[in-house]
């Protein structure tokens, strides 16, 4: 029998946690609580996690800072945010630090459950898609490896975010293809953040400091004005 998915939430407020507790644990998941950020921090911190449940005002550490520190360690843990709705700043934030989806209290346990069981299928097919897909993507001078998450560009190693990650992958395995910010957050991200398209500027300003020639001038990652944005492979002997 497989072992159940491993589920922290780090939450204050005893109530909702209690919940959360409850309906998660009816689906099957093994759910640990921490009630302040300093624990939340220590149980992240021990052990390989499926998915962590986070409300960012916490007493002591809060939970930008655990999203921060989640988002630095080698594995990577999917992470779905909650906040009250006039935080709407520090939703913005997080997912700009990483997190994989928000949610703004009040919400419907039922669909928190949901948007869990969602990421962690979401997360599932993605490994088992790098699995199929075993073979680096080389264009443009990059060489990127799907199941070492490894990436590098002219022999060069890129210090990638699991997010920056992700989008160059999706971006060199769509030559061509014009995106919009919303079909980034769509593919990328995996869910529609209505409202937050620019956290796809965010990332892509990120990727062509780290992987352009001249990011003021760049020829990798280009802008479509009006449309969006696609990965154009540099022709033989550019820098890109």
């Amino acid at each position: 029998m497989a072992m159940p998915k491993r589920i922290l939430i780090v939450e204050d407020d005893a109530h909702i946690a209690e919940l959360l507790h409850l309906h998660l644990r009816d689906e099957g998941y093994a759910i640990t609580h921490a009630a302040d950020g300093e624990a939340g921090l220590r149980h992240l911190e021990s052990g390989r996690w499926d998915a962590l449940v986070l409300d960012l005002m916490l007493p002591g550490i809060d939970g930008l800072e655990i999203c921060r520190r989640a988002r630095a360690m080698a594995y990577y843990t999917p992470i779905i945010i909650t906040s009250a709705r006039s935080s709407e700043v520090h939703r913005i934030l997080g997912l700009e630090l990483g997190a994989d989806d928000y949610l703004a209290k009040p919400f419907s346990m039922l669909e928190l459950v949901a948007r869990v069981k969602a990421l962690l299928r979401r997360v599932d097919a993605l490994a088992q898609d790098a699995r199929l897909d075993a073979g680096r993507l080389d264009v443009s001078g990059l060489s990127i490896d799907p199941v070492a998450r490894d990436a590098t560009i002219r022999g060069r190693s890129l210090d990638l975010t699991p997010r920056e990650f992700d989008l160059l992958y999706f971006f060199a395995g769509h030559p061509g293809k014009v995106f919009s910010r919303m079909e980034l957050l769509n593919q990328v991200w995996g869910y529609r953040h209505e409202g937050y398209e620019h956290t796809v500027n965010t990332h892509i300003n990120r990727l062509r400091a780290k992987i352009e020639a001249d990011p003021s001038a760049p020829g990798l990652i280009l802008t479509v004005w009006g449309r969006g944005y696609k990965f154009a492979a540099a022709a033989p002997g550019e820098a890109g």
